[in-house]
């Protein structure tokens, strides 16, 4: 499929919503970004790397002149975009479940939104109004976002490591060796493509 990239998997999302309730979602959105204990269930998800809503209103649609006549769109367009680490159905499953209520919220607006919980309803809405990404930037492509979190412990432990190693003894060293196993055997993950889900 073309929206995995080694353990990078990109969703693209495009709902219509009515012109009258833009204003509403427009609305939900500022709050979102000013009330920053609203986004702390999706910042804990550490498997999203990134995720974007985006409004186009109906009549907002580029028009590269030249011929071409502009679009008579009865609706405004909500676009969502996210790159995850895991498979579709595990971030689907982990949406509706912890935050089921922010998506409502955000997606309500949209025709036709069975809401988030139960999920079957809404894995069929998802899978209806999803597009493939073609192409798409990541820095790390076979590595999840929490292999990156601990490639960073490991080498701050490292570095602290070495900055003892030249002035400890034996004894100092080996010691200050355990410690740092210690402290970095939890982040010792693998990089690579993600393992086949069957």
């Amino acid at each position: 499929m073309s929206n995995i990239n080694g353990k990078v998997y990109a969703l693209n999302v495009i709902t219509p919503m009515k012109t009258w309730k833009t204003w509403i979602l427009r609305t939900v959105f500022f709050v979102l970004g000013h009330v920053k204990p609203l986004q702390s269930d999706l910042i804990n998800l550490s498997f999203i790397e990134f995720a974007r809503w985006v409004i186009i209103p109906r009549r907002a649609f580029p028009c590269l002149g030249k011929g071409q006549r502009p679009e008579e769109l009865k609706y405004d367009y909500l676009l969502f975009f996210s790159n995850f680490n895991g498979t579709w159905n595990q971030y689907i499953d982990a949406f509706s479940a912890v935050l089921s209520r922010g998506l409502n919220l955000i997606w309500r607006w949209s025709e036709k939104f069975p809401g988030s919980v139960p999920v079957t309803p809404f894995k069929e809405y998802i899978a209806r109004v999803q597009f493939d990404t073609d192409y798409y930037y990541t820095a790390y492509p076979h590595a999840t976002a929490n292999d990156l979190k601990s490639a960073h412990v490991v080498q701050s432990s490292f570095d602290a490591l070495t900055a003892v190693a030249a002035q400890s003894t034996p004894k100092q060293f080996a010691d200050a060796y355990l410690r740092f196993v210690l402290q970095v055997q939890a982040h010792l993950g693998e990089t690579g493509e993600a393992p086949a889900v069957g």
